[in-house]
């Protein structure tokens, strides 16, 4: 599970730096104000960004750790789904 984690935070870090295509679509882990703070793309005070990096770790730490379990239980499918995108080229996809 762990290894999943860093793999989490390491699609929200590439996540933030993508520009969205279209404002209507809705968001993975992070919000559009998230991602412009934390790519720099908008241009803040360094507590600004380190609350929204709190935020975003906060949802991985909680409730994406909520979501897996309950995914697991109930759509394995799924998660397997979730695993396919998260961890993408990592062959240790295991805890």
């Amino acid at each position: 599970m762990r290894n999943f984690m860093s793999l989490c935070i390491l699609v929200t870090t590439v996540m933030s730096q993508v520009q969205p295509a279209c404002m209507t679509r809705s968001r993975g882990l992070i919000t559009f104000g998230e991602r412009a703070r934390i790519s720099g793309e908008e241009d803040v005070e360094d507590s600004k960004r380190y609350q929204a990096v709190s935020r975003v770790r906060r949802r991985i730490n909680e409730e994406l750790t909520e979501e897996v379990e309950l995914l697991e239980e109930h759509h394995p499918e799924l998660l397997e789904e979730l695993r396919d995108v998260v961890c993408e080229g990592d062959a240790d996809t295991s805890d």
